[in-house]
């Protein structure tokens, strides 16, 4: 199978979940690409397919990086939905805090995701984020300072942690990389 096929296995599928994980209508993407909601509706349903251009429109529209909207590269035939080899994750966000994170889930279809966050040392979460999510977290290495709702904790290896509707931010000021997974529902990448 050629890397378009495993692009359109899930490609629409992705789409869809990320806006209506947003809120957002097909009328509101098709609008600001300047597209009709047919077009995208049929994107969504992967009977067409968005040319590169419109990829990158589509992924500032949902606040993604493209890289998002690419499907996994290597996977073998039959295992496209159900296994996600480790060397194979797609990669997420920007990176640009210290945090790198990528996709444990074979796509963003289910009603959550699950990824695999590495927090680099001294980095930190500059804006506190507060999304309509359920998410806990499970320390694999490392520590990472939470505040969550206000309160502060530190965790580290084994411990786990959740977040529900509320302020959190992150950080590890420490010398070593912590290492996390995390089940965030619904999908919000």
């Amino acid at each position: 199978m050629n890397d378009r096929a495993h692009i359109a296995a899930t490609l629409g599928a992705d789409i869809r979940a990320l806006r209506k994980a947003r809120g957002l209508t097909l009328t509101d993407i098709a609008s600001r690409l300047d597209r009709s909601v047919g077009w995208l509706s049929q994107v969504e349903r992967d009977l067409s397919a968005p040319s590169i251009s419109d990829l990158r429109l589509i992924a500032e529209c949902l606040g993604v990086p493209m890289s998002m909207l690419f499907a996994h590269t290597g996977v073998l035939a039959g295992e496209q939905g159900y296994v996600v080899r480790a060397g194979s994750r797609r990669p997420m966000g920007s990176g640009e805090e210290g945090l790198i994170e990528e996709l444990l889930s074979p796509d963003l279809t289910d009603d959550f995701e699950m990824v695999h966050s590495t927090f680099e040392p001294h980095s930190r979460m500059q804006t506190p984020a507060n999304r309509p999510t359920q998410e806990v977290g499970y320390m694999i290495s490392g520590r990472l300072d939470l505040t969550i709702g206000g309160r502060n904790f530190t965790v580290g290896v084994g411990d786990s942690f959740r977040i529900k509707h509320e302020p959190y931010q992150w950080a590890n000021p420490y010398d070593e990389p912590a290492v996390a997974v995390w089940v965030i529902a619904p999908p919000v990448y």
